[in-house]
Order: C-alpha cells, then structure tokens, then sequence
C-alpha cells in the first residue's frame, strides 16, 4: 500500500506514471534464465497469453512485441485493405492511425463525447448514414469512393469507449470493430471488459501503462482463425519452418519468454492496481472538486474506468492560468504532468485525410493535463501535488 511506504522527501521528484514490479516478476526471469528460455520461445509466452484471455473474457490472445504490432496485425486479419478507410478517434496517441496507414488504408476522423472524451457513436452513426452510401453491398464514403470497412476506437485515459452502440452501427453496415484498449486494460463497458465485445482488441505492456512487460502488446478475439492467422504473421509467417517456405509477408513481432515472465508477475497483481488507481482517482477528486476552473474526470453510469492517468481539464479564465503554464509551474516544483495529444487530423502525416466535425477534441487538447498516478504514488506525494494545484489556482 502506498501509504505504508516511507514518507518522501519534500522536495523529491513526482514522476506522471512509473511502472510498478512489486511481485513475482525477479522468480519468473530467473527461471527464464534459468532454464535457458530468454527468446520468444517459452512457457511464459502461452501463460502470459491464456491469463490475458481469460482476464478480458476472449477466447484467444497473441502476444507482440508491441501494442502498435498488435494493431498493425489485427487491421490485417480484420481484412482491411489498401484504400479502405477506418474510422478511428481523432483523440489518441498516434499508434492506430500509424498502422491504418501501414496496411496502406486511410484514417477518417471521429470526435469524442464532451463528457467522458472517448469516441461518439451518434457521430459515428450519423457519419455512415449521412455520409456513405451503399454500392454493390459495399459501405463507400461519398466524399472520397473509398471503402469503409472498419471501425477503431481507442478507449484512453482508462476509461472506455461505449462500445454497444457502436458495434450495432458496425454490423448494420458490414463493418469490423477493432478496438485499441492499449490505455484500458481492466477497464469495463457495460459490464463487459474491454477486449471481449469487440471483432479483436489490441493492448500494450509499454513502461507507462497499468501493467508493463518493459515493452510489448497482445491482441485478443474471439476469431479462432483471425487468432492462428496472427500468430502466423507474428511469427515471420513459415509454413515450414524446416524447409523455410513462406507464403505470405510476415513479421517479427514476437514477445520474449523474459518480457512474458514479467508480464505473468504484473497480471497477478492487476486487480490490485486497479484498486489502487481507482483510489488515487477518488482523492484527486476529493482534493480538487472545489476548485475554480478544474473540471474533473468522471465515470459513465455504464463504465468501469481504472483511472489509468487522471486528467483535468483547466479553465484559463477561472483558474487564472492555461494548462501549459500550469504544466511548467509544477514541473518547477518537481511534478511531471502530460497534456493530451493534439489533434491528429493537424498533424502533417494526416492533414489531407478526412476530419468529420471535429468540435470537442481541439478544446480538451488546450485544456486538459494529466497528473501524478503511479501505481507506487505516495499519499503525501499526491497530497503535495493536490496543494500546488490548489495553490496555483489562488495565484
């Protein structure tokens, strides 16, 4: 428990979201090198692959290297093609919209809902029947002719997408619902965890994330062959492995046995963090709901978040200063803070794709900052962040 822990000095570092290894993980990778299992071939990889699965619900789970890898593979097995379009959330990290593009398809982007700021079915919907029009039994955008076969929301911050009406508008339409939960493991959707109700979801053990592998990603489904084929195109694609014959581009996008031991001590202790993040959430709010110009996360009637990194957004004219001076005002005091990603469709990779009334991102992208909420957060180095917040606010 964090408030177990030695008290810090006053003046320490607060970092944003350092990983925590508070478990089995130093047994697990001295049995890896122990038994000489330090590659991508060992008993911890199909572990660490069942207790994924069986943690979201899914039938099945493929480890990568990386949660961009798990994208990349599951926009192929998904079926999606050069010149398809997928709608993806214009409010994300680069990732999804990076390997939209790898499989040489293009991005359509989607606002978010001004309350929870994760991806708006009703604009997701109004998009496809307004927007698109049926030809030859194909979904086609009016304003570019291509095909729209596939949606993408990426569940950020912790908090999940509203995932129901989303995947009834998808399967009106013939379309396939890839859902990026790299920011939302544990997470639920109307009771359901994210990676379940979705056609395949995509996570990622990267340092900063809920649990870590140091780096990695896993894709789960409930698709047996979308689940084989992944592991083939993960594995360098050998349809025999003694002769070397490959029929099909593969990748090397397979997860270490040393990487999966790590993963195996994190999982065991995921429950936990949730518990202790939802906690760190509960006294930010309580902290903070008094004052001018914040206004605070919540949580939908029909999510469960796991407050991955807790993010306010700051009212200049109230609080009396933008969120980036309050950014470097406590990084002055030794607090890291994040602000959101700027919107992508600005990005010069995506200028020339497609935005569809993009109203609420731009705004949550000059407001927003996420504070301190490592897993190993101390209660007084919260309660330190809390007072300068507070503080600044009455500057």
């Amino acid at each position: 428990m964090a408030s177990d822990q030695v008290a810090p000095a006053p003046d320490s570092f607060v970092p944003l979201c350092a990983p925590e290894l508070r478990g089995n993980e130093w047994m697990y990778i001295k049995e890896c090198l122990d038994t000489n299992f330090v590659s991508s071939v060992g008993p911890f990889v199909d572990r660490f692959e069942h207790m994924v699965a069986d943690y979201v619900g899914a039938r099945y789970a493929v480890a990568t290297n990386s949660g961009t890898a798990a994208l990349h593979i599951a926009l192929l097995v998904a079926g999606v093609r050069p010149d398809d379009e997928v709608l993806v959330s214009d409010l994300t990290f680069v990732a999804p919209v990076n390997a939209i593009r790898y499989v040489g398809a293009f991005p359509v982007f989607m606002d978010v809902t001004a309350e929870h700021w994760q991806m708006d079915p009703q604009k997701v919907e109004t998009f496809l029947k307004e927007e698109c029009a049926a030809v030859d039994g194909r979904l086609r955008n009016r304003r570019t002719n291509r095909l729209v076969t596939a949606i993408l929301p990426v569940h950020i911050l912790g908090h999940p997408v509203d995932i129901k009406p989303i995947a009834d508008v998808a399967r009106r339409y013939g379309l396939k619902v890839i859902e990026d939960a790299t920011e939302a493991l544990g997470a639920k959707c109307r009771g359901a965890r994210v990676g379940a109700p979705g056609d395949i979801a995509c996570f990622s053990f990267n340092g900063n994330k809920i649990i870590t592998t140091g780096g990695g990603g896993m894709l789960t489904t409930n698709n047996e062959a979308w689940a084989q084929k992944a592991k083939y195109l993960t594995t360098q694609a050998k349809d025999d492995p003694i002769e070397y014959v490959h029929h099909e581009i593969g990748y090397n996008y397979r997860l270490t046995n040393l990487q999966a031991a790590v993963g195996v001590g994190q999982m065991e202790n995921l429950d936990d963090y949730i518990r202790i993040k939802r906690g760190i959430a509960e006294r930010y709010t309580k902290g903070l709901s008094d004052v001018p110009g914040l206004t605070l996360p919540t949580e939908a009637p029909w999510a469960f978040s796991t407050f991955w990194l807790y993010t306010v957004l700051v009212e200049e004219a109230c609080y009396g200063m933008d969120s980036r001076f309050l950014q470097r005002a406590l990084a002055e005091r030794n607090i890291q803070t994040r602000p959101l990603w700027a919107p992508i469709h600005d990005q010069r990779p995506y200028r020339d794709c497609q935005a569809y009334r993009v109203e609420v991102v731009p705004r949550l992208h000059r407001q927003a900052l996420s504070l301190p909420c490592s897993v190993g957060l101390r209660d007084a180095d919260q309660q330190r962040v809390i007072d300068a917040v507070r503080d600044l606010a009455r500057r």
